[in-house]
């Protein structure tokens, strides 16, 4: 198989786990070419996608400089490319304690973060009948993971998750969270999230103004045209 960027990235114009991908492939400068797929057409579901991951969700990354190596799960693939990218050791760490909390913090965006955020949008959006009982969950939910991550980032003297560096936990919740305060917490909060949670917002806007998130910013504001 021949191919003239090292990756592919089957992912969704509107996702935020196939974007979280994006934003580490661009941090450690590697070549990749992202499929949008369309869910209106159930193109996750499909061949060729599904043949690569049976789960039929995005994101699916295949390393063409690995024997065309398959990996999904989005932080599945963060891990995957620290590991074995991140040479330098820019987003990751060395001491045992501190990859372990990393990985925790990592457990926590995926069984916290990003399904009860995209329940929220589910029925807030989605679902056929108005369930105002599971809107106010959700949002309750979308809240409280907000308040975690606020308590520990006001206590954080670097004002990371982990240690005193930019961490792959930090940038597993970029792209949830920019979609939760701008809809999710916009109504519940009457636009009160920097102001109710100081620590997490300060947190939020300098993982926002990273080149690699703005340069993909771009990109997924000029898709949705």
């Amino acid at each position: 198989m021949s191919h003239g960027k090292q990756f592919t990235l089957y992912t969704h114009v509107g996702g935020p786990n196939g974007w979280k991908v994006a934003i580490l492939l661009e941090e450690l400068g590697l070549t990749y070419e992202s499929i949008y797929l369309d869910f209106q057409k159930n193109e996750q579901k499909q061949s060729p996608h599904v043949d690569y991951n049976p789960n039929g969700r995005i994101p699916t990354l295949i390393d063409h400089k690995n024997g065309d190596f398959v990996l999904w799960e989005s932080n599945a693939i963060l891990l995957y490319l620290v590991d074995k990218y991140d040479t330098e050791k820019r987003f990751t760490v060395t001491d045992e304690n501190q990859k372990h909390i990393v990985n925790q913090w990592l457990f926590f965006q995926a069984s916290g973060q990003g399904p009860y955020f995209g329940q929220a949008f589910w029925f807030m959006f989605y679902h056929p009948e108005k369930v105002p009982s599971a809107v106010e969950r959700y949002q309750k939910e979308a809240q409280r993971v907000f308040s975690v991550l606020d308590g520990v980032l006001a206590k954080s003297p670097s004002g990371w998750l982990v240690g005193d560096k930019l961490t792959i936990a930090d940038l597993s919740f970029i792209t949830w969270n920019r979609a939760a305060i701008s809809t999710i917490l916009k109504e519940f909060e009457g636009g009160e999230v920097e102001k109710k949670f100081p620590a997490f917002y300060a947190w939020h806007e300098k993982l926002n103004n990273r080149t690699a998130v703005k340069k993909l910013q771009d990109v997924q504001a000029s898709l949705k045209k």
